[in-house]
């Protein structure tokens, strides 16, 4: 079953309720009493459980290419180190 939004016109009273697809919209606002509720349209909830499934996948737009840059980055200090041996041993 799924869970509604609504919200009271009157008192502007925010409620969810779970109902059947065939369950009538409630009529009243449990706040204010008022005949002035409205569905409100949200997204929906959509999570991807069970093996096969990563909590990282399609999380950023990087597409995956986040762990390379920091490769990249590795030998770039390394060579910075390196620079910095000879030129001490120049002095």
């Amino acid at each position: 079953m799924p869970i509604y939004k609504y919200e009271c016109t009157e008192c502007g009273h925010h409620f969810e309720d779970l109902r059947s697809f065939s369950e009538p919209d409630p009529e009243e606002c449990p706040s204010c009493q008022a005949d002035a509720v409205q569905k409100l349209i949200t997204g929906g909830n959509f999570v991807l459980k069970g093996s096969g499934w990563y909590v990282t996948d399609y999380a950023s737009n990087s597409g995956g290419r986040g762990a390379p840059a920091k490769a990249d980055a590795a030998p770039a200090s390394s060579a910075s180190s390196g620079d910095a041996a000879t030129s001490t041993n120049a002095d």
